[in-house]
């Protein structure tokens, strides 16, 4: 996959956020400025890039920041990562970071990470009492262990206005992983903690995020891939 004009790229997922174990995939996520000429024609420029062998994903920016500012979980890590581990950052990249804020509502970050915990508690109970496959477990343990990641993370998010991508307690998450792999009601008390806690705390985020600087950015972006003369291929 060559996809031109890359802003700012690194690597999230299990490695970014400490659970990475032997065999793990290597996930990256990115995102790229489409050359603004391609946006006037009658079929506009693919918004989305997604490729495996190399696990790499690579939205458009106007993409990116809609996801964003609705409070997306996957895509607003990017813009949290530790130093180390972005593999591109350009000034325009390290504008977006200097406004990550911005990106974040309360009730949008909640009801996304609130959101996404929902959908795994749903994976894990539609797979039965626990004697599945192993593989099956695999994934159910997966699964925990990203309910538990987006519950914590999306708590602070909202309480705080900062988002720790790496997870203090990588043990204790695989340790749950596998506690819900064998007994998926298990994961019940734990969401239904973090629901309460977002219902009985004010944070500090805005009640709606603030488009404002997003809407200047990618104005920032167009003027400089209106030909994009000098993209390089990533």
């Amino acid at each position: 996959m060559t996809v031109t004009n890359i802003l700012l790229s690194g690597v999230v997922g299990s490695t970014a956020y400490g659970l990475a174990r032997e065999g793990s995939d290597v996930d990256r996520l990115g995102l790229f400025a489409a050359p603004t000429e391609s946006l006037h024609g009658l079929h506009g420029p693919k918004e989305s890039h997604v490729s495996t062998h190399p696990d790499r994903t690579l939205h458009e920016a106007a993409k990116w920041c809609r996801l964003a500012l609705g409070g997306n979980p996957t895509v607003m890590e990017l813009v949290w990562l530790p130093d180390d581990l972005y593999e591109v950052r350009t000034p325009l990249g390290d504008e977006l970071i200097g406004i990550r804020s911005s990106f974040l509502g309360a009730r949008r970050v909640r009801d996304a990470y609130l959101g996404y915990a929902t959908q795994q508690f749903r994976k894990l109970t539609s797979r039965g009492d626990g004697t599945f496959s192993a593989d099956t477990r695999r994934r159910t343990a997966k699964h925990a262990r990203h309910l538990k990641r987006l519950c914590t993370q999306g708590y602070e998010l909202y309480t705080t206005g900062r988002l720790t991508i790496r997870v203090d307690d990588p043990d204790g998450y695989h340790a749950f992983g596998e506690r819900v792999a064998a007994d998926p009601s298990a994961a019940l008390p734990l969401l239904r903690h973090f629901e309460a806690a977002f219902d009985g705390t004010r944070g500090v985020l805005p009640e709606q995020p603030d488009e404002g600087p997003a809407e200047a950015w990618l104005r920032r972006v167009r003027q400089r891939f209106y030909a994009s003369p000098d993209a390089v291929p990533a």
